[in-house]
């Protein structure tokens, strides 16, 4: 295992994190719909990516409080972009399922986030492109650790 904390390893460390941090920042401005905090959105990749979830469910996958993500779901319910729905099993809870709506504006987001990136890759040669080829399974593994 590398050591993380001093020499080049640490410095790796550093160049990543403030390689991802400004990378998402951009990212994060190319969004189709300026009304939605960055939360809602995650909430909704999440409901996209995950399926139908309970809110305790997306507040763990989250990484929020319970309180919190009733809320988001509440904001998401009232601009027709989730519904809530009795749970098949426990009649105390409910499911949070994304609207046909959600998935259409998702899409719209990833298709202009794709060719964002694609725009600054363009300008990379043929062995930095492999580069992130090969690194992208790595910073995913990363990034749901």
């Amino acid at each position: 295992m590398p050591d993380l904390t001093h020499g080049d390893d640490a410095a790796a460390v550093n160049s990543l994190r403030s390689a991802v941090m400004r990378l998402s920042r951009r990212l994060k401005h190319q969004r189709v719909d300026e009304s939605l905090s960055p939360t809602e959105m995650s909430v909704l990749g999440t409901l996209s990516t995950c399926g139908s979830a309970t809110p305790g469910e997306l507040a763990r996958k989250e990484h929020v409080q319970p309180p919190s993500m009733t809320r988001i779901v509440a904001l998401l319910e009232a601009k027709g972009l989730v519904q809530l729905e009795p749970h098949p099993e426990d009649r105390r809870q409910k499911v949070v399922t994304k609207t046909p709506q959600a998935e259409a504006m998702l899409e719209e987001s990833r298709r202009k986030r794709n060719a964002f990136l694609a725009g600054l890759v363009d300008g990379l040669d043929e062995d930095e492109w492999a580069k992130i080829v090969a690194a992208a399974p790595v910073l995913e593994k990363l990034a749901h650790l």
